[in-house]
């Protein structure tokens, strides 16, 4: 589908009082009301937001991103009011997370009810709802009056965007708004959890963490599927394709630190020796190391391995700058998964399409 619009794009500051009554976002609501498609920022990363209760504007969400429509959408919420919107009963534990959590970077998969569009679930019985804690976010589904549905706001298969500024590198002319309200915080996307099995079940890791959750709700499982090359139907966002992906060729090494360098050292050779540009996705505790090595021409931090908050913030903007640079290959580290360490690594795995090397 051919898509030529006149994207409009709103700053909008964090900080100004009465942000729901702004023009920019009672311009953006607007738009949202009338079934148009509008990127905002979130504490995770930008979303790009329609209407969750038609089809038709949903429908707009995967033709500007070129997103499958068998991969269901999050819907987000301004207010607990809203939930009756789009999900059926809520179980107790499902409860206890949102009073613990909400608004936040956590995503719960309830039952659905019939006012949910069905390209927003892709057929399942089950929707994924969240609040975002951010003011602009907030701000908007409140004037829009109802509830968003709302991915990424990136062409599919990109690094999610965490400026409006990489929004706009992808979306213009594809959307319909973009309200600019800074970087975000988070860095990577919600943690998405299945409440509707006993014990729940984590679909994706990410900014709440299985630790946090367990302290409130006791014992939760992870689902293999969210893993690389899973062949199951996707029951939430980031559980089929590859995603995050730079446009380089990406690879992962995993082991002892020495056999790790030795490995990556020999991977850049060869890509040198095929005249490719090279990059390094190193830590602070590595950059040094790696500016020195002749086989690499980019060498770009991530932050450092013993600040996992600080790499999820920057992982996506860095994934990114390797685009700008046009490097054509990638090798990157790898980090503990314990904690936000879960999600990192998740999205460094999709982001290699599963190129992964243990030494």
């Amino acid at each position: 589908m051919e898509i030529n619009l006149v994207t409009k794009v709103w700053s909008v500051d964090n900080d100004v009082e009465n942000i729901r009554s702004c023009t920019q976002i009672v311009d953006a609501a607007r738009l949202l009301r009338a079934g148009e498609a509008v990127a905002f920022p979130t504490e995770t990363v930008y979303g790009l937001g329609a209407n969750a209760l038609s089809d038709a504007a949903v429908e707009k969400i995967f033709a500007a991103k070129g997103r499958p429509s068998d991969n269901p959408l999050i819907v987000h919420i301004g207010e607990r009011e809203q939930l009756s919107t789009v999900a059926g009963t809520v179980p107790e534990k499902g409860q206890k997370l949102m009073d613990a959590f909400w608004p936040g970077p956590l995503t719960i998969i309830l039952p659905k009810n019939d006012q949910v569009a069905s390209l927003v679930t892709a057929g399942l019985d089950s929707v994924g709802v969240r609040m975002p804690d951010h003011p602009i976010a907030l701000a908007l589904i409140k004037e829009a009056g109802v509830p968003i549905a709302a991915p990424s706001a990136n062409r599919s298969g990109r690094p999610s965007p965490t400026t409006a500024a990489h929004v706009f590198a992808d979306l213009d002319g594809r959307v319909a708004g973009i309200v600019d309200g800074g970087a975000t915080g988070v860095g990577v996307e919600s943690t998405v959890v299945d409440v509707t099995v006993d014990p729940p079940v984590i679909l994706r890791p990410g900014g709440i963490t299985r630790e946090q959750m367990e302290r409130v709700i006791g014992p939760v499982e992870l689902d293999p599927s969210f893993q690389v090359g899973a062949v199951e139907t996707p029951r939430a966002p980031g559980m089929k394709y590859t995603h995050y992906a730079p446009e380089g060729e990406m690879w992962l090494v995993t082991g002892d630190e020495a056999q790790v360098r030795a490995k990556m050292a020999e991977l850049l050779a060869e890509a040198k020796r095929h005249g490719q540009k090279t990059g390094v996705l190193a830590t602070e505790e590595s950059a040094a190391y790696w500016q020195e090595q002749a086989a690499v021409d980019v060498v770009l931090s991530v932050g450092s391995r013993h600040d996992l908050e600080k790499v999820a913030q920057q992982l996506y903007a860095v994934l990114r700058e390797f685009d700008h640079q046009r490097v054509q290959f990638i090798v990157g580290e790898t980090f503990s998964r314990e904690g936000l360490g879960m999600a990192v690594m998740n999205r460094l795995e999709k982001a290699a399409g599963g190129r992964i090397l243990s030494v």
